[in-house]
Parts: structure tokens; sequence; C-alpha cells
């Protein structure tokens, strides 16, 4: 067999294999730093629909270091939001504000002409920043940015100007901004020196419920008057502060991993409950880092309406005969607050109960009287009030005029509270009042100030 030499690579042979090597990756690159490109901004021209094959998040466009992406997420199964997403827990910390949602369908789409809307055919613009910016891009912070490619390069709109739920890292919160709870009962605002929280207990009425207030301590630098609004600023240090102007905090409150060094991030956000929680990213996980709200009895509607939380015993209904466990203890009925109009007294009856209090009574409004009858009557002759809880040792007449919410029983001592409330009726026909061991009494009720409903002696146990 004749056998052949291999013959050596001259050096000009050499040469051409490098440099076909040399092109062959540079266009690999060109082509993979384009498409990576393609992902990390939106320019104008873009346009998207959600694809029926996604089950939860569709990506759109993410930030340089992966961990932030922007996307439709599905809900109920059939609509869509748009929200900026922690990539590697799927948390949400960014979502558009829409009064409704669009469906998850070939309809809807979102498009980018300078400014970012989302729109279908048959229903219109759904949500619009209103803008005429060149692209939108993602900054390793999750802070989603529609820029201007002149020479400033300007922001003309940023999501941490709308936050929805959450807080970040040194996301400037200001007075003219609201953390939104998911469900929409719950919010937290600025006031001129002090941090509230508040509820939205009745749809029909514009008042809220304030049932936390955190007012600047002030250690280090005072509020001044006229020296503009306080703004607060969640710190990679492990602390959510207050600020008035320059960069000593008016007010700090504490996480606990306070000064704790590590390459997590944190964020802020107001719970379903209503609580304002902190949470640390350990690189696998989130961690419980802060709560507003300790004590669960303290929460708003800790165990929903017309529920009653004991202290270190869990929920019960303000009615006996109904079993929180089945479900709560709201009857369900008409939630209107109409209480006025003809037959008004028909529509319910009332439900009283000793030793109850507000979880939040310190920042309701109050009259001081002179007794729980004259307490009662003045609930019975607003026919918008829900109900009233009345003490005894101070006098004081607390008026709801919300759909009752969660009370606090107390240990019985010199404090006591009453309580009594409006209930819709299940059924037509029903009529009398409940005491507090869940019997109904007998007789016709006509009103809170029927003598039947005043022969219930209210006295201290």
């Amino acid at each position: 067999m004749e056998r052949h030499a291999v013959q050596p690579i001259n050096s000009v042979t050499r040469f051409g294999l490098t440099q076909l090597l040399y092109t062959i990756t540079t266009i690999l690159f060109i082509l993979f730093s384009t498409a990576a490109a393609a992902t990390q901004e939106l320019l104008r021209g873009f346009t998207s629909t959600p694809d029926p094959s996604v089950s939860s998040f569709q990506a759109l466009l993410s930030d340089s270091t992966g961990n932030y992406s922007l996307g439709f997420i599905r809900v109920k199964q059939t609509q869509l939001a748009l929200s900026v997403i922690h990539v590697p827990s799927s948390e949400q910390l960014w979502v558009a504000n829409m009064t409704r949602l669009p469906k998850w369908s070939g309809p809807t789409r979102l498009f980018f002409n300078g400014s970012l809307v989302i729109s279908d055919s048959h229903s219109g613009v759904f949500w619009s920043t209103q803008t005429d910016g060149d692209r939108v891009w993602i900054s390793n912070t999750s802070n989603l940015q529609i820029e201007k490619l002149d020479q400033s390069h300007s922001i003309l709109w940023q999501s941490f100007q709308f936050p929805s739920d959450t807080l970040v890292e040194n996301q400037n919160f200001t007075s003219a901004m609201s953390l939104v709870s998911s469900n929409g009962l719950y919010y937290m605002m600025l006031g001129s020196d002090f941090v509230g929280l508040y509820a939205r207990f009745n749809p029909e009425s514009d008042s809220n419920q304030i049932y936390l207030k955190h007012k600047a301590l002030e250690a280090k630098a005072d509020v001044i008057e006229g020296q503009g609004p306080i703004y607060m600023v969640l710190s990679s240090d492990g602390f959510l502060g207050m600020y008035q102007n320059g960069l000593v905090p008016v007010d700090v409150q504490s996480f606990s991993t306070f000064q704790q060094r590590g390459s997590g991030i944190r964020r802020v956000r107001i719970e379903p409950d209503g609580n304002l929680k902190g949470y640390f990213w350990t690189g696998s996980s989130w961690v419980l880092d802060y709560q507003a709200i300790s004590d669960p009895c303290e929460l708003p509607s800790s165990c929903g309406s017309y529920g009653l939380c004991q202290p270190g015993k869990g929920c019960s209904c303000m009615n006996n005969r109904t079993d929180h466990s089945s479900g709560g203890c709201d009857p369900q009925e008409n939630n209107s607050g109409d209480f006025c109009g003809t037959n008004g007294d028909d529509k319910y009856w009332v439900l009283r109960r000793n030793g109850v209090e507000l979880p939040f009574k310190e920042l309701m409004g109050y009259e001081k009287m002179g007794s729980e009858l004259q307490c009662e009557r003045a609930c019975e002759v607003n026919c918008t009030c829900w109900g009233v809880v009345y003490s005894n040792s101070s006098g004081f007449c607390y008026m709801i005029d919300y759909p009752i919410q969660s009370l606090v029983v107390l240990v019985f001592g010199m404090v006591v509270g009453f309580g009594i409330f409006r209930v819709w009726k299940r059924k037509r026909g029903v009529k009398g009042y409940v005491e507090e061991d869940g019997e109904v009494g007998v007789g016709p009720y006509k009103n809170l100030g029927s003598a039947s409903f005043r022969s219930i002696e209210l006295c201290e146990k």
C-alpha cells in the first residue's frame, strides 16, 4: 500500500485559514450581538401580540443583566397585564396601571410608536405612556424607561415614577405617588411629615380610612415647613428612610438585615392584607426582612368583614351563629350602605357585641357622649352609618361609615367596648336583632333607637 506523507501547512495557507476563522467569528458575534440588542431595547415600529401557547409570562424586553424582564403576564387565564418581573423569582415589581385588562388574544397588541401603547381593534387603547420617544429599555435596577435619542438622551417616561405595589432599592417615592395593593383595597401615601397606610373600605365614598400613621421621628434632621415635601427611599443598607433635603434622613425604619452587606437586592410591597413588608433576595429566595404591622389583629381587616380577631387565638365571627372557617362572616348581601329611603329599616337587622374595639381607633374620629344609648342614636339618625363602637370608660363614640371590618376582642377589665352594627338581611321577612350570644331577639325591629333594642342592657362584665 502506497503511503503519502502529510504535507505541512505553509505560512500563506495558515494566514488564510486564520483570516477565514476571524471573519466567521466576527460575523457570528455581530449576529448574536444584534439578536441580544433586539431583546434589550424596543425601537419605533415594534409590535407584539400575546402568544396563545404561553401559560404565564411572555417576555418581550430584558435588561442587560437578564435579571429583569418586561412582558405580558396572564391574569385569570383569559386576560393580560403588562409587567416588569424579577426573572429569577418571577416576582412582579411593576404593573401598568389599567382600569380594565385586555384579553389574551390576537386583537390585543403592544406597540411602540414613540409611546408605548396597549390596545386592541375592538376596545381601543387600554394604556399609553403618551410620549414621543425613540427607544424603550430597562435599567439594571428594573426601571422601565422611554428615551429620546437626541444629544441629551433625555428620559421622557420611567416606571419608577408610576409604582404599582412595590418599591425597589434607590427608587424615590414622593408625595405625588402611591403604592396600591394588588387587590386595590389598600394604599400607601406620604403626608407632610408622615407615611400613612389607607383602606378603601367603602367603594361608594371618596373618604378612605387611615389605619397606620408613622410620623417622622426627626432624630437626625428636622422636617422644616416650607422647605418642600418629604420623600422616601429604600436604601441598599437595609432601611426605609424619609428625607426632605440632602442626604440626612428625617426618619429611619430599620430592617432585620440593617447594615448587613451582601449581594442581594431589596424590595418593599404593600400586601393584599394591607401590611407593608420588606424582602431581601438571598440569591435563591426572598426572605421577609421587615413588616410595618407585626400583630395580625392590628391589620385593617385580619378576619374579614364582620370578623373578630382575638390575639393569639385567631378569628371568629361577630355573629356566633356563623362559623368563620366556613368561608368568612360577611353576609354577602347588598353592601351599598343606603340605609335611607322608604322602609329603609326593613332592609337590615342589628348585631351587637360586648367587649370589642377597633384595631386603629386612635386614628379614627370620635365624639364624646354621655351614654351608649346616645351613641347608638347618633348612628340611628345617620343613614350612612354602618355601626358604632362605644367605650364605656372614656365615653368615646366611634362612628363607622363603611361596611364593618374586623374588630378586636378585648380582655375584659375596666375598659369595655360595645359595638352596634347594621347588617343587611339575607332574605326578606327576617326581622329582629341579634345579641352578643347570637340569639335572635323578640319582636319586630324598627330602628336602632327602638324599645326592643334599648331593652338590651349595656353593662361592663
